[in-house]
């Protein structure tokens, strides 16, 4: 009996492994638009297209009813030379940044610091700090404010001067102080950037005999130099923005004796009260201008004072 030999099954050789295909790149730039596009239309229509109208209202004469009369730079020249006002309202600004701004970082700073050492407790006070930069924007807590400072309202009857909102020398500093009230974003920013400090540093300090002052001088404030630059930049270019706290104090009026007529205040008195809105608009590039002049200046001088610890130097 002869038996056949069946041979025995080769393996089928394995196919090398392909790479995916990579989409054209024309076709992965299409997705990307496709996907910005939503972003890109909000910024033509709601933000460069309204600049583009301003700009051009800037050199005309328009009242909200006519149409805008070409007037080249007249409405500058008389911003510049023949309005007292304007310029007041240039003063009494800086002077609101000049308080606000420092009041406002120092006391977000205290209290992030007194809150990074809290054992426990440290997410409702963080909370109940915070509280007030969500509320403090409301014409409604604003109106409470001016109601504090008013004529027989809590100042009034703790330090019986009269009430700060009606003396011009005061009036103001009722309107710094519900900006430094609201001091919890910067609060939570400083906090986040003291949690990233390093402990070996201050342990360190310690073993060489530096106090708590010093290394406040020598490690906080260094390590903490970018996050304080960044809360310097937002909290100035809003100060300069500043409207409804000096608009629900003065009435609307800027008073007494123009010593809350901040410059967002005046430019809404002359664009929606006094109906030139082509002089608003003018006003409103200048402060465009000053604002993005001040922040190169920041950013400018920080090279001197902010350490970045991935350089190395100051």
């Amino acid at each position: 009996m002869t038996t056949t030999e069946i041979p025995a099954p080769t393996a089928r050789p394995r196919r090398a492994a392909t790479a995916p295909k990579r989409r054209p790149k024309r076709e992965r730039e299409g997705a990307a638009w496709v996907f910005l596009s939503p972003w890109v239309l909000g910024a033509c229509v709601l933000t460069l297209l309204p600049m583009a109208v301003s700009l051009y209202l800037s050199f005309t004469d328009y009242n909200l009813f006519d149409a805008p009369r070409w007037v080249g730079v007249r409405n500058y020249t008389q911003m510049f030379t023949e309005d007292p006002r304007y310029w007041r309202s240039v003063v009494t600004t800086l002077e609101y940044v000049v308080i606000a701004v420092p009041l406002q970082l120092a006391l977000a700073l205290v209290v992030a610091l007194a809150l990074k050492n809290m054992k426990t407790g440290k997410a409702f006070y963080r909370s109940a700090f915070y509280a007030p930069s969500l509320l403090g924007a409301s014409m409604s807590i604003a109106l409470v404010w001016r109601q504090v400072f008013n004529d027989g309202g809590t100042v009034d009857k703790l330090f019986g001067n009269g009430g700060w909102v009606n003396k011009p020398g005061w009036s103001l500093l009722a309107v710094a102080l519900l900006t430094v009230w609201q001091f919890g974003a910067p609060m939570v920013i400083f906090l986040a950037g003291l949690q990233q400090i390093p402990v070996e540093l201050y342990e360190a300090a310690s073993v060489d005999g530096a106090g708590k002052w010093r290394q406040f001088v020598s490690i906080t404030v260094p390590m903490l130099s970018p996050v304080l630059f960044f809360n310097l930049v937002l909290q100035t270019i809003q100060a300069f923005q500043v409207f409804t706290p000096a608009f629900a104090v003065s009435g609307g009026k800027g008073g007494p004796a123009d010593s809350t007529l901040v410059y967002t205040l005046y430019l809404y008195d002359r664009g929606f009260v006094a109906s030139h809105m082509g002089y608003a608009s003018a006003m409103a590039w200048v402060l465009l201008i000053v604002i993005g002049a001040v922040t190169a200046v920041l950013f400018r001088t920080s090279r001197a004072w902010v350490f970045y610890a991935s350089e190395g130097e100051r």
